[in-house]
């Protein structure tokens, strides 16, 4: 890996259960550690658990919000971008981003992970929705066993 910034997107459900926000945070964490900005759709659930995370690392956070409102953002977001597009920010928010790692989430997440195997931007699940078409998985959707492995993955296939 070189040292040019590398920005990964983190993507999952504005709800989401406990399990879910501990490896988000981890994630979040992880990626701030390694130098790399993370992107998110900037409300609640799994994205404010990765902000979180990447905050209390000294990491950088964007969040490309849905609405019309900055103040929307979750209060780890530092660079909100307002929108007013709704459920289309989901397009910005993986096309932002170099990988993606999903967690969890439901069909926007499931939206996303699409928008992004269509682009050619490689997504990292953990703990998320499987893949294959005529029981083969895309080679662009990888599984990672925990948030380490996730992160190492990612960066790793991070395109430019």
């Amino acid at each position: 890996m070189t040292n040019e910034k590398k920005f990964i997107a983190v993507i999952g459900g504005s709800q989401c259960t406990q399990q879910e926000a501990e490896l988000a945070e981890k994630v979040g964490r992880e990626l701030a550690r390694r130098g790399a900005t993370v992107v998110c759709g900037g409300l609640g659930g799994v994205m404010k658990a990765a902000c979180k995370g990447a905050s209390a690392e000294g990491g950088v956070t964007i969040g490309i919000l849905p609405g019309e409102s900055r103040l929307a953002a979750n209060p780890y977001v530092q660079i909100p971008v307002v929108t007013g597009i709704g459920y289309a920010r989901n397009i910005a928010v993986v096309k932002s981003a170099q990988a993606v790692i999903a967690i969890g989430g439901s069909y926007g997440t499931l939206s996303e992970i699409g928008h992004a195997l269509q682009s050619g931007i490689p997504v990292v699940g953990l703990n998320t929705w499987s893949l294959a078409r005529s029981g083969q998985t895309d080679s662009l959707f990888v599984s990672a066993k925990d948030p380490i492995e996730a992160v190492d993955k990612a960066l790793s296939l991070a395109v430019d």
